[in-house]
């Protein structure tokens, strides 16, 4: 077996990435499902691959009140394992962090907070998945090559008031706009 890397990918614009296979019990995942249906339509399993891992979700952001602005900080939810870049008790979730939202159909659209490059809030827009979305790419280190990612960028929320958190707001990098034509330099 040949590991691919969005090197090879680079290279071979035109080369597909291998489809989704199925996940637990949430039904088939169709090729490009998320090119040819809504939100609502998706079954449980193309609904969790929809996901890109950016963990971004789980990041807390401050709204100035008086603007409506939001501001991400680099703390996040107390059940999110910065270094894996996802949920450490997925399962779990709501019963160790309770205002952790369930992200549904009816409420993407209206969920502002959701970083613009989020795959729910994309298909949701009409728009397509960017080039490092694993199902684009094939490839789901490419999430966090694109630095796209919340993955080794935050600190748990632990005891943190408004006034912690404030000081915690941050300016996240944009994503790369396509894939690195050169590998990365080891240090």
């Amino acid at each position: 077996m040949t590991k691919r890397t969005l090197f090879d990918l680079a290279k071979a614009k035109s080369a597909r990435p291998p489809a989704p296979s199925p996940s637990r019990g949430g039904g088939a995942v169709a090729p490009e499902f998320w090119r040819t249906k809504t939100l609502a339509q998706m079954n449980e399993a193309e609904w969790e691959a929809l996901c890109d891992g950016c963990g971004k979700c789980c990041v807390i952001s401050l709204e100035d009140a008086d603007t409506g602005v939001l501001y991400r900080t680099d703390v996040a939810c107390k059940v999110f394992d910065t270094a894996t870049c996802g949920c450490s008790d997925y399962p779990n979730r709501k019963k160790k962090a309770p205002d952790c939202v369930k992200l549904t159909p009816k409420n993407v659209p209206k969920l502002d907070w959701l970083p613009p490059t989020c795959a729910y809030r994309l298909v949701a827009e009409g728009r397509d998945l960017y080039w490092w979305h694993y199902l684009i790419s094939g490839d789901r280190e490419s999430v966090h090559i694109a630095q796209a990612s919340a993955r080794n960028k935050t600190r748990p929320e632990g005891r943190l008031k408004i006034p912690g958190l404030m000081k915690r707001i941050v300016d996240w990098p944009e994503p790369l706009a396509e894939p690195p034509t050169q590998p990365r330099k080891k240090r």
